[in-house]
């Protein structure tokens, strides 16, 4: 009997053991895995202006497509995207039904804890809008100028600190509500967030709104699973050669109407 359970013990910590290697060479060999297959999964939003979503001709466009894009060429590989919400996108990278997540991804604590990090690769951010002929050069601009703002909204908030106290803000229930006003003409600039102005720009072209002040930066990080550190150190490489060449400047400049600037790195 007690031979028999050593036996038992010794197999399943055989066993163990043989997980154990064959997970960590999975881990470690996810680049390799598609380097051989010549084919990278990317999980990317289409329903998220401008970062993300599905132009007239039926295709995903925006900006976290291109990134999704030059990844792919600079691997030399093919690109299979794979469209995901805000709710599906972790889960989608930490089970490795994908290889990378480009959806607008915010690093905080609580999602360090199940997936990793690259460095960040575009802006996310809330800004001041308004059009072309209207000239903001600087907060002091703003003074007298009145701004759509939903209530509540860090937007206001933010501006208090820095604007003039002669802004005239105009509070609508929610940011719809404060898009619409906006583009009624009620308001002479909103301010809103990046992804809401491109909403904004996508269903109005006829506005004209640019980007005008930027009032709080938010970078996005791509995710990749816990436990590839050959893939996460090659997109890495990618996104400082992309940021030195001036490429993560042209892509956010193309959808954002600003620069990349100085994104942060991961540690």
């Amino acid at each position: 009997m007690i031979t028999l359970n050593k036996r038992a013990f010794t197999a399943s910590a055989l066993a163990l053991a043989a997980l154990a290697v064959t997970g960590t060479a999975h881990a470690q060999s996810a680049l390799d895995d598609i380097l051989k297959a010549k084919t990278i999964k990317i999980a990317v939003p289409t329903d998220y202006p401008p970062y993300g979503f599905v132009g007239i001709d039926l295709q995903p466009q925006g900006l976290d497509i291109d990134m999704a894009k030059l990844i792919a060429d600079k691997l030399g590989v093919k690109l299979q995207m794979v469209p995901v919400i805000s709710g599906n996108r972790i889960p989608y990278v930490q089970t490795k039904q994908v290889h990378l997540v480009i959806s607008t991804l915010g690093k905080n604590a609580e999602r360090e804890k199940v997936i990793d990090f690259t460095h960040a690769y575009s802006p996310f951010f809330q800004a001041v809008y308004g059009p072309k002929s209207l000239s903001i050069k600087s907060f002091a601009d703003l003074g007298g100028k009145t701004i759509a703002v939903a209530k509540g909204a860090m937007e206001e908030q933010e501006l208090v600190k820095v604007g003039p106290a002669s802004m005239d803000f105009k509070r609508y229930e929610d940011q719809a509500a404060s898009t619409a006003a906006f583009v009624a003409g009620q308001t002479q600039l909103i301010a809103t967030s990046v992804s809401n102005a491109g909403l904004m720009a996508q269903k109005n072209p006829q506005l004209g709104a640019e980007f005008k002040l930027l009032i709080k930066d938010s970078p996005n990080f791509i995710g990749v699973a816990k436990g590839e550190p050959a893939l996460r150190a090659k997109v890495n490489e990618i996104i400082v050669a992309a940021k030195a060449d001036g490429t993560l400047d042209k892509m956010a400049q193309k959808w954002l109407g600003r620069a990349a600037g100085n994104l942060p790195l991961s540690e």
